[in-house]
């Protein structure tokens, strides 16, 4: 154990001396605490402050969600042909600023729905874009290929670790100076974001330039339609989805099922993110021996055995250590699947780095959608047996590619397996 504890010590520490990856981390903080600023309040500004009915909410949501997932997919795509990462990263941050100044003082519904389509649609592309000007700085950095998911992991770490006092400061600033200081707070962050890009990453050479690579000239259609690919989406959609059901189900499981208060419901949520972070380091250092493959089927077993041991829960102190299962799941669906998704397409972090984060806005989509569904039809407890079944189409979809090649794109825009 020791020994394992000083490897995480030592290759955080080695971080640091990695040209550009600091100022990346960096960003991810402000990153980090601009989106757990402003979403854990999302449906209490739309239906307390503006009024929204719980329909209308779900409409905006879901217009909101669909033209982020096709707007940054579209900019994730553009950003492996342009010549330079870093304006559109910083185009993105500002989208992210505009559109927050706009939540700030507009109260609109459709102002708001039309702020939220298209700027906050722009902004949604920063995180995956900051993942892949990451991912192209290791590359650069000369890395042996094994040791890149250690640090994107730590990459993701920082994003999480700005979720573990992000809300608390919201609420905080919420009480204080209400949506409006909120939102002001968020394109705060925004605006810090791009000063720190803008004055402190290096734009790309024109040898590098020079030397991208023709894969980013094939059509998107191409990419997400190989089977392999097509096959990895659809399971990490599903994981999503099963993720998105059993959040929005757990309070009233606990409250209504197994006769809890609201004070079980907060001890449970705050279990997994006091785990997430060792366990996204730890499974970082278990990638440098062992492939992504691997890691990534282990993520969709164990969140098989989360939610189909939820279901058998009786008591709420049973739920408590079940908690861990949870941490154990994410940290690698939302850790190692950003540089698993990366290896498809490695010359196209942009477009690999956007279908990783569509595939859980759309997951939270139908999650959002189904969920009213099946509590209505099945009940509470039931909900985390579909929610197990999600999870076990998902795992048997990744076991069934452990024999498939993955897809070779060559240099003449054809693609073979």
């Amino acid at each position: 154990m020791s020994n394992f504890l000083a490897a995480v010590r030592n290759r955080t520490q080695s971080v640091m001396g990695i040209d550009g990856f600091p100022v990346i981390l960096l960003v991810n903080v402000f990153l980090g605490i601009a989106f757990s600023f402003v979403l854990p309040f999302n449906s209490m500004f739309g239906i307390d402050e503006i009024g929204m009915s719980n329909t209308s909410f779900g409409v905006f949501m879901m217009v909101s969600t669909l033209c982020g997932v096709g707007i940054s997919t579209y900019i994730g795509k553009l950003s492996d042909r342009a010549s330079d990462r870093k304006m559109i990263l910083i185009l993105c941050a500002l989208a992210g600023a505009i559109g927050y100044i706009g939540f700030a003082y507009s109260r609109n519904y459709y102002v708001l729905l039309a702020i939220s389509a298209i700027f906050l649609g722009i902004a949604s592309s920063t995180f995956p874009q900051v993942f892949a000007y990451g991912r192209e700085v290791l590359v650069k950095a000369k890395l042996p290929a094994k040791e890149i998911p250690f640090y994107m992991n730590i990459l993701r770490v920082l994003f999480a670790l700005s979720w573990t006092v992000g809300p608390a400061i919201s609420a905080y600033v919420l009480l204080y100076f209400g949506f409006r200081g909120m939102f002001l707070v968020a394109a705060s962050c925004y605006i810090i974001v791009v000063g720190i890009v803008l004055l402190s990453l290096k734009r790309t050479s024109k040898e590098e330039v020079a030397s991208k690579p023709p894969q980013a000239s094939i059509p998107l259609r191409q990419v997400i339609f190989q089977p392999f690919i097509f096959v990895n989406l659809i399971a990490f959609t599903l994981i999503s989805v099963a993720n998105t059901i059993g959040s929005l189900n757990m309070a009233q499981f606990v409250t209504k099922v197994l006769n809890g208060e609201e004070k079980d419901v907060g001890i449970i949520f705050s279990i997994p993110p006091v785990f997430e972070i060792p366990f996204m380091l730890g499974f970082g250092i278990l990638a440098l021996r062992f492939k992504s493959d691997h890691l990534i089927r282990l993520g969709s077993l164990l969140a098989l055995a989360y939610f189909g041991t939820i279901f058998f829960a009786t008591e709420i102190w049973h739920i408590f250590p079940i908690q861990v299962l949870s941490a154990a799941y994410i940290s690698i669906t939302s850790g190692i699947a950003i540089t698993y998704f990366q290896d498809f397409i490695p010359d196209m972090p942009g477009t690999a780095t956007a279908l990783y984060s569509n595939t859980s806005k759309i997951g939270s989509l139908l999650g959002f959608l189904l969920f009213g569904l099946l509590s209505d039809a099945f009940g509470y407890r039931n909900v985390y047996l579909w929610c197990a079944i999600f999870s076990f189409v998902a795992m048997i979809l990744l076991f069934a590619l452990v024999k498939a090649k993955r897809v070779q794109f060559d240099s003449g825009s054809s693609l073979s397996a």
